[in-house]
Formats: C-alpha cells, sequence, structure tokens
C-alpha cells in the first residue's frame, strides 16, 4: 500500500517559478543570483503559509546549482541538486530556532561556518522561526551575521519581524512576503485537483481560499480534508456541510425576504440560521458582506472588488437590480451598528432579529421605493406607509399577511392624531407636488424629517385653532426663574439630563415672548426638543401667555483650570484675597513644593 503524502508536501514548489503569489521577490532573487549581487544574510517574514521557508529552500539549492537553466533555476541533474533533492546536503543546513534559542546553540552553529562546503559554492544555514532567539543568542550571532565568510550565506525566517532586534535586521536584506489572494490560491488549488484527477467546482475552491485567509498551506490541508469527505467530486454543497460556512444562499434569500417584506419568512430563516450552530455575529458580519458585494455590483468598475466565484457573482448582479443604492447604505448602517453593539447585548438573539426587521421597515414603511417604481405622492403620514407598499411591482409586493403586519406596526392613537393634525393643516399649508419618476429623486421623499419640521409639527400640535383668543400677559425675568425653578422640578426625578440643562444654563429672553435655553450636548438638545410640547405647555400656562416660545442654543463650556501645584493654589487663594501676597512679601516667606 502506497504512503500518502499530504498535498502540503507534495506539491510544494521545487522552483521559484514553481512558488504562488509573491512574483515581486522571486524575481528580485532570481535577478540577484543572476548578477551575482547576493547578500551575506536575508529576512524572509510574513504570515504562516505563504512561501517563507520554501524560498528559503529554493534559493539554498539554486545558487549551489552547478548548470543553473536560462531562466535561473536549478538543473535538478548536477551533484549539488540530487544530494538537495535526496536531503543528505552538507552545504545547507536548517536550524529550528524554536526548539534551539541559546546562547549554545548558535556558538556551535558559528563553529560549523568555519568550515567551508566540500561540493558547490555556498553553505547556506536556514533558521525558521528566528525571531524565537533569546536576547544573549542575538547577541552572540551578530559578529557572525555581520562579517560571515564569502562562502556562508544565512536564510532567516519569521511570522514576527516586530520581536526581531534592531542590530539583526540592520544586517540583512528583508523580504517582506504577503498574503496569497484568494483567485490564486483557487487556481492552484484546481491545478492540483487536475493532477489528482479529482473533479471539482470553482465555486467550491473559491469557499477553501476564503478560509485559508492567504494561507497556501492551509489551503491544501481543507483540500486534503474534504477529498476525504466528499471523496473524487468535490462539491460547493460538500465543502459548506464540512467547514460550516455560512452558505451565500442563506443571505440571498434573506434579501429577497426583506425585499418583499415577508417579515415571518425572515424570522423562520434566521432560527433555521441559529438551529444550524452560527453565532448571530457570524451571521450578522456576513450579511453586511453580503450588502456591501451587492452594492459592488451597483457599477460595473467596482464589481472587480468582489472575492467571490463568477457562479455566485452572477448571483449578486442579479440581485443588484432589485436594490437601491439607498436602502443598501441604510441595510448596511443597520448592520453595522448591530456588529459593533453585539457583544455588549444581553438578548443577542433579539438584538439581530430587531435588526432585520428594521432594514425590512426600511421598504415598508415608505423611507425607500423598490426599484422602477414612481416616488409616491406626499400624503399624511399615517398613508404614507401603505402607499410605498402600493407602489412598488407586481414581483417585489408583499405577502398579504405582510401588509397586514406593517399596518399593525402603527398604533390607533397615532395614526389619529398625524391623521388631525394633516386635516388641520391642509388649508392653510399647500400640496407638495408629487416626484416625476423613479430613480434617486426618490429617496428624498421619507417619513423622518428633519428636525426644523418636527419642531413646526410639535408647536402645532401644542396649539389649537383658537390660541388666538388665549391670554398674553406679560411676565417679568424673575416670573421666569420662577417658574424656571418648578420646571426643573418636574424634570429631577425623570429626565436628568433635561434637569442638568435646566439647571446649568438660567433662561435668556431674548423678546417678550420668545426664550433662549442652554445646553451643553446634542444629547440635552435633542432630549428638550423631544420634550418640547410639554416644557411650552408648562409655560405658557404657567406664565399665562400662549405667545411664549423658546429656542435651543448649545453653549460653549468655560474651561476653568484646576490649581494642582503649591504655587497655583497660592495664586488662586491670592486672587481671592490680595492681603496673602503682601503678608507673603512683608515676612519674606518661600512656598514648600
Amino acid at each position: 500500500m502506497e504512503n500518502f503524502i499530504v498535498s502540503a508536501r507534495k506539491y510544494r514548489p521545487a522552483t521559484f517559478d514553481m512558488v504562488v503569489g509573491q512574483a515581486s521577490i522571486t524575481n528580485t532573487l532570481k535577478n540577484a543570483i543572476k548578477n551575482n549581487h547576493l547578500a551575506q544574510a536575508f529576512l524572509f517574514c510574513g504570515p504562516r503559509g505563504v512561501g517563507k521557508t520554501t524560498c528559503a529552500r529554493i534559493m539554498a539549492k539554486t545558487i549551489n546549482c552547478e548548470n543553473l537553466t536560462e531562466n535561473i533555476e536549478a538543473c535538478n541533474e548536477c551533484k549539488s541538486c540530487v544530494s538537495f533533492n535526496e536531503s543528505n546536503s552538507f552545504n545547507v543546513h536548517e536550524l529550528d530556532a524554536a526548539s534551539n534559542n541559546s546562547v549554545d546553540d548558535i556558538r556551535n552553529l558559528v563553529d560549523q561556518v568555519r568550515i567551508p562546503p566540500h561540493i558547490g559554492k555556498y553553505k547556506v544555514y536556514v533558521i525558521d522561526e528566528v525571531h524565537m532567539l533569546s536576547q544573549a543568542a542575538f547577541n552572540a550571532f551578530l559578529k557572525t551575521l555581520e562579517e560571515p565568510p564569502a562562502y556562508a550565506k544565512f536564510i532567516l525566517a519569521t511570522t514576527e519581524k516586530h520581536k526581531i532586534i534592531p542590530t539583526i535586521l540592520s544586517r540583512c536584506q528583508i523580504f517582506d512576503f504577503n498574503r496569497i489572494t484568494i483567485d490564486d490560491i483557487a487556481r492552484q488549488l484546481e491545478y492540483v485537483a487536475q493532477n489528482e484527477h479529482i473533479e471539482t467546482e470553482y465555486d467550491a475552491l473559491h469557499i477553501i481560499a476564503q478560509k485559508a485567509d492567504g494561507a497556501m498551506r492551509d489551503a491544501l490541508s481543507i483540500f486534503d480534508q474534504i477529498v476525504s469527505f466528499a471523496g473524487n467530486h468535490v462539491t460547493y454543497k460538500a465543502v459548506v456541510e464540512n467547514l460550516n460556512v455560512l452558505d451565500y444562499d442563506y443571505f440571498f434569500a434573506m434579501t429577497d425576504h426583506i425585499l418583499a417584506g415577508e417579515t415571518t419568512e425572515i424570522l423562520l430563516l434566521y432560527n433555521t440560521i441559529i438551529d444550524k450552530g452560527f453565532e448571530g455575529a457570524h451571521f450578522i458580519g456576513g450579511y453586511a458582506s453580503h450588502l456591501r458585494n451587492i452594492l459592488m455590483c451597483k457599477d460595473a468598475r467596482t464589481v472587480k472588488l468582489m472575492d467571490v466565484g463568477e457562479n455566485i457573482r452572477q448571483k449578486y448582479l442579479e440581485q443588484a437590480g432589485k436594490c437601491q443604492p439607498g436602502f443598501l447604505l441604510k441595510a448596511l448602517d443597520l448592520s453595522n451598528k448591530c456588529d459593533f453593539s453585539y457583544r455588549t447585548s444581553n438578548n443577542k438573539r433579539l438584538h439581530v432579529e430587531l435588526t432585520l426587521l428594521q432594514i425590512a421597515a426600511l421598504l415598508q414603511s415608505g423611507q425607500e421605493t423598490a426599484p422602477g417604481a414612481p416616488a409616491p405622492a406626499m400624503k399624511a403620514p399615517a398613508q404614507s406607509s401603505q402607499a410605498a407598499v402600493q407602489s412598488r411591482p407586481q414581483s417585489n409586493v408583499a405577502s398579504p399577511s405582510a401588509s397586514y403586519k406593517s399596518e399593525e406596526k402603527e398604533p390607533a392613537g397615532a395614526k389619529q392624531t398625524l391623521q388631525s393634525t394633516a386635516t388641520s393643516t391642509t388649508s392653510s399649508a399647500p400640496k407638495p407636488a408629487p416626484s416625476a419618476g423613479p430613480g434617486p429623486k426618490s429617496f428624498s421623499i421619507k417619513i423622518n424629517q428633519s428636525s426644523q419640521e418636527e419642531e413646526k409639527k410639535k408647536d402645532q400640535l401644542t396649539s389649537s385653532a383658537d390660541d388666538a383668543d388665549r391670554p398674553e400677559e406679560n411676565f417679568s425675568e424673575n416670573d421666569l426663574l420662577d417658574v424656571w425653578d418648578k420646571l426643573k422640578e418636574n424634570y429631577k426625578n425623570t429626565s436628568q439630563s433635561i434637569f442638568t440643562a435646566l439647571n446649568t444654563h438660567p433662561p435668556v429672553m431674548l423678546d417678550e415672548t420668545t426664550i433662549e435655553m442652554g445646553v451643553d450636548n446634542l444629547v440635552q438638545q435633542d432630549n428638550i426638543i423631544e420634550q418640547k410640547p410639554q416644557i411650552l405647555s408648562f409655560l405658557r400656562k404657567s406664565l399665562n401667555n400662549y405667545a411664549v416660545n423658546f429656542q435651543v442654543k448649545i453653549k460653549e463650556n468655560k474651561k476653568v483650570q484646576k490649581a494642582y501645584l503649591p504655587a497655583e493654589k497660592f495664586q488662586k487663594m491670592a486672587e481671592k484675597n490680595p492681603n496673602l501676597e503682601r503678608l507673603k512679601n512683608d515676612l519674606d516667606l518661600d512656598l514648600i513644593y
């Protein structure tokens, strides 16, 4: 029975041209060998599995080859190449610094350097994981590394360059290896599969390449694992099942349910994902990447920024035609906020479910229009949700149950209040004209009005048609301060933010009926604006003047410089009492520091 050799060893590159994804480094090394410009020491650094030790071995073999090819590769026929291939070369020495990191180990290496090579030009010392050497071992290695014999070459390899002392770095030519791209890994896996007579789907290899995270060795190990599971026919489904990867189909299905407003299906699909053992953070992070890929498909120039297979790319292009950029940006923002606050959430499942329902509500509530639908005319707020659903094309219309749920979300009391407000303002305010057509212009019609419009609506809610008959008595600043103290007490136990703002900044009368209210920050400003109807009602009743209104202004906090040093404390005291400075001078006193 033939012994099995793992793919990572069997297909380890034997020449510079076989190295995957490091063309700039291999070309530099080949030119150095060709022009005989070899440094005495090289440092290969980069992530795991990208070819550092492999390139070191190839270089050690190539510089000792007696018959280099025209392409600056080893001939594999001379004595040096044959002995290297059989692992009995006396010119190439490999040292694992993780287990040989003492001063004595480096002294033994230095003693070996004094012996010239028997065959070939150079003795090459490959020290792997060199950052594991101790500080004393590094210092013992410095002199030999800087001035070795002409026939000695050192190749150091490490994954953590920052742990190597600067004196070692300054004596080496440094080559930074990059992570291997997903496409390069997938093509190499395809080459391996063809040599092993294994049928594969390119999308399956692409998933393996993504899971490898830029390491060719990891990708080959995963490939062997999948072959053991699926046999000689590696499919996308087999890879997803074996690696427990969240399939793209889940994200496509979730987006379809969101576009159709199928809230029940959204929750059921997320429950299926949870039952399969996936974490909510894994899902929401993957869904944010999914939305990002859809956004990349909105422009032909950014399609290349997606790291997916060709078949998956076509699905993204198809789904991108159903989504508007405005909707994608808002959905991305909600997904990113959910991902950011997921760990601190107590009910993590509810946190993700709420985010998905909020994304679905972007279309149902009329904030965004479905593709190809005309922008809805401006109507009363209570009717905007229903109008947005009716304006979609037939392919994206939600099911009857979904539309019923969207109407249920709006409380009856809020609907009645908003309808009465809209009715009372219809005669005075002109009706806005409907939008001209679909496209980005339709995004301008939103239920969430600007802060100024919200303030106007709240002002209208606090007044009625007979406001003109209500009293408007004059009041003094002292009257206002007395009422202000009562207003502070009302919010002392209910809203600490508003109480702090009222207590910190006294009111300022801009004219007979306008009051300026100061706040420290935007949070206090938003809280006060939210409570504006209640505050106005209290002020108007207490002052018996229904023409009273107020403005909110953010005040700049005066920085109070605290005294810490004895001299600063004395200076503060002297400012309050000048006699203290006179006493100090009369008695000829000195401060104790």
